[in-house]
């Protein structure tokens, strides 16, 4: 599967925006999918995380009560929704996808357990 990762840019604090991942060459209900981020000078950290079907989500406790993840399998995209924006959600954001066999709907939070990566877009909080 090909992952494009879209939607980023640079908003003040407080403000919102929505991450969009686009997903081709495969089928988009066969995978598991995560969001992650990365801030310079810093390992790659876990965001939010979705089961196949979207009846799972997770988060990580610095984003929870912000961020949605959800997916639209009949599109194949995955979105982040991301308000209440802080200078500390500046980092480049990754989609991820991972493989998953027998209906296994779980959700999924380090890196090592993903697959395929997006290349990432760059998300800046600033006044």
């Amino acid at each position: 599967v090909q992952l494009q990762a879209s939607g980023g840019g640079l908003v003040q604090p407080g403000g919102s925006l929505r991450l969009s991942c686009s997903a081709t060459g495969s089928i988009f209900s066969s995978y598991a999918m995560g969001w992650f981020r990365q801030a310079p000078g810093y390992e790659r950290e876990f965001v939010a995380g979705i089961s196949w079907n979207g009846g799972k989500t997770n988060y990580a406790d610095s984003v929870k009560g912000r961020f949605t993840i959800s997916r639209d399998n009949a599109k194949n995209i995955l979105l982040l929704q991301m308000n209440s924006l802080e200078p500390e959600d500046t980092a480049f954001y990754y989609c991820a996808a991972r493989r998953i066999a027998g209906g296994n709907d779980g959700t999924y939070n380090y890196p090592y357990n993903y697959d395929y990566w997006g290349q990432g877009t760059q998300v800046t909080v600033s006044s």
